[in-house]
C-alpha cells in the first residue's frame, strides 16, 4: 500500500524534475501549458477549477447558446433579401465574378423562396423560417460576416476555435476557462447534435491545450435518454456509497502524490473524476424532459433539433455556461451543404427541422426571465454564392454571409453591415469571425486581448492577434 512517507518508483516526469534541480522538467511544463493567465482580478488561477470567476468587467450575458448550422446556409435564401438577383438573373456582373470553392462560372440564380417583411423593424425574411421571422424584433442580424476559407473543415474550425487548424481551444472552452461555471455538478460546456457530430467532431468543443476540465461534453440529441448520457459514468456493480468511498480514497492518494510533485495532468484527472461522480446525480434530472408541461413541449415541437433547443434551455437554467446545438439531418454532418445540388428542397427541409425549435427557445427564455442574460448565436461557417451551381444549387461563399445574435447585450430588430446588391461580398461594416468572437467575449464580460493562456512559450487567445469588438450592435 502506498504510504505518504514512502517514495514510489520514479516516473519519467519525476526523474526530469529531480535532474539538475528541475531544469529537465521546465520544457515539459511549458509543453503542457502549465502556466495560466487568470481571466480577471480575483479569478481562480488553478487549472482544474470550474468555480465561478470574476470577469474583466460587468457582463451583459451570463451564458451562451450557439445554434450552429454546419454546411453553410445560403444568406440570400434565408435572411439577406436581394431582389436585384431576379433583375439580373443569368448574368454574371463584376460583383459576383469571384472564385468559389468549385470555381463555378454560372450567372445569378434568383431565390426559389418568397420573402416578406416581419415585425416593427420590417425585416425581410424567407418563407422557410416563418417561426423565427415572428421574432425578428428580438434579433440582431449581421449581414457583413466574412471568413478566410470556403472549405468546410477549415471554416468550421475558424468559427468554433478561431483558427483554421483544430489545435486550438473551442469558444466554449475559452468561456469556461475564463468564467468557470455556476453548477459544479454539470459540465461547464455541453455540445449537442442529432445523430451526426459536425465535421471535425471534438475539435468543435474540445479544450486542446487548456486543461481537460474545460473540455466540452458531447451529447447525441437523438438518444434523448438520460441513461445513455451516463453510460460511461455509471458503475452498476458498485453502490453509490462504495463509489464515493473509492473516489475519496483515490483522491487522498492522488493528493498525497500531488503535494510532493506538482503534476498538472494528475490535477486535471482528479477534477475529472470528481465531476464524473457528481454528474451521476445531476445529469438524469437535467436531461429528463418528461416533467415539462404539454404547453412547453407543444411550443418546441417534435423535431430532434427542437429537443436540443429545449435541453439547451434546461442546461443553462441549471448553471451550464455554454451550450452548442448543431443541426444535422438524416445523419449528415454538414447538413446545409445540400445546397450544392438543390437549394429549394435541401434548405426547406433543414429550416423545417430547426425553425420552430429556435423560435420556441427565444420565447421560452423570455417567459422565464432568462433572455436578457442569455446570448444566442445563429449561423454556419460561411454562406452560399448568389450564382448557380448546376441548375438548382449554390457553391460556397466565404466573402459575405449572415449570422444573427439575440438576447444578452445586443440590440434587437436591427441589421448590421451589408453585402453588395447581389449578396456576394461584405461591403459595409465588415465583420470577420475574429470580430464576432471578440464581441461574444465582450458581451460575456471578457476582454479578448486579456483572456490568454500560456502554452509552448507564448500567450494564446481565442482571437489570436486579431479582432475588434462590434460596438454598434451592443445595447
Amino acid at each position: 500500500m502506498f504510504n505518504g512517507n514512502q517514495l514510489p518508483s520514479q516516473s519519467r516526469r519525476e526523474s526530469l524534475m529531480r535532474l539538475g534541480s528541475g531544469i529537465g522538467l521546465s520544457g515539459l511544463t511549458l509543453a503542457e501549458g502549465a502556466m495560466t493567465v487568470t481571466a480577471g482580478e480575483g479569478g481562480a488561477g488553478t487549472m482544474d477549477s470550474l468555480l465561478p470567476k470574476m470577469s474583466h468587467f460587468a457582463p451583459k450575458a451570463r451564458r451562451i447558446i450557439q445554434l450552429f448550422m454546419p454546411g453553410g446556409p445560403s444568406q440570400v435564401d434565408t435572411f439577406d433579401y436581394k431582389p436585384e438577383i431576379l433583375k439580373y438573373a443569368g448574368q454574371r456582373p463584376a460583383e459576383v465574378d469571384r472564385k468559389s470553392l468549385r470555381n463555378t462560372r454560372n450567372g445569378l440564380f434568383p431565390s426559389p423562396f418568397r420573402f416578406r417583411q416581419y415585425g416593427q423593424c420590417g425585416k425581410w425574411v424567407s418563407e422557410i423560417f416563418p417561426h423565427v421571422a415572428e421574432c425578428v424584433d428580438d434579433l440582431c442580424f449581421i449581414h457583413s460576416m466574412h471568413t478566410d476559407i470556403p472549405e468546410h473543415a477549415g471554416a468550421m474550425m475558424m468559427m468554433n476555435v478561431g483558427h483554421l487548424q483544430p489545435n486550438r481551444p473551442s469558444l466554449g472552452s475559452w468561456l469556461v476557462y475564463g468564467l468557470g461555471t455556476d453548477n459544479q455538478n454539470l459540465p461547464g460546456f455541453v455540445a449537442m447534435s442529432p445523430r451526426a457530430q459536425p465535421r471535425g467532431g471534438m475539435a468543435n468543443w474540445g479544450s486542446s491545450f487548456l486543461p481537460g476540465a474545460y473540455n466540452g461534453c458531447y451529447v447525441n440529441i437523438a438518444e434523448m435518454r438520460p441513461e445513455s448520457v451516463l453510460q460511461d459514468l455509471q458503475n452498476h456493480s458498485v453502490s453509490l456509497r462504495d463509489q464515493r468511498r473509492q473516489s475519496d480514497l483515490l483522491g487522498r492518494l492522488n493528493r498525497l502524490h500531488a503535494d510532493q510533485y506538482h503534476d498538472a495532468i494528475l490535477e486535471s484527472r482528479i477534477a475529472a473524476m470528481e465531476m464524473a461522480y457528481r454528474m451521476q446525480f445531476s445529469v438524469p434530472e437535467a436531461f429528463d424532459i418528461s416533467g415539462e408541461t404539454k404547453t412547453t413541449l407543444d411550443l418546441y415541437g417534435d423535431t430532434e433539433y427542437a429537443k436540443g433547443c429545449l435541453l439547451a434551455r434546461r442546461l443553462i437554467e441549471r448553471g451550464v455556461r455554454a451550450v452548442q446545438v448543431s443541426l444535422s439531418i438524416d445523419g449528415y454532418d454538414i447538413a446545409w451543404d445540400t445546397g450544392h445540388d438543390n437549394i429549394q428542397g435541401g434548405h426547406s427541409a433543414l429550416a423545417r427541422a430547426c425553425d420552430q425549435g429556435i423560435a420556441a427557445l427565444i420565447r421560452d427564455l423570455k417567459q422565464r426571465g432568462l433572455f436578457d442574460e442569455t446570448l444566442l448565436v445563429w449561423g454556419g461557417e460561411f454562406g452560399r454564392a448568389p450564382t448557380s451551381e448546376g441548375q438548382k444549387g449554390r457553391d460556397h461563399d466565404h466573402y459575405g454571409f449572415t449570422v444573427w445574435l439575440a438576447g444578452g447585450g445586443v440590440k434587437g430588430g436591427i441589421s448590421w453591415g451589408a453585402t453588395d446588391q447581389f449578396g456576394c461580398s461584405a461591403v459595409e461594416n465588415r465583420v470577420h469571425v475574429h470580430d464576432l468572437h471578440a464581441t461574444i467575449l465582450h458581451l460575456m464580460g471578457l476582454d479578448h486581448e486579456k483572456l490568454t493562456y500560456r502554452y509552448s512559450g507564448r500567450d494564446y487567445r481565442l482571437t489570436d492577434v486579431h479582432g475588434q469588438v462590434v460596438h454598434g450592435i451592443l445595447s
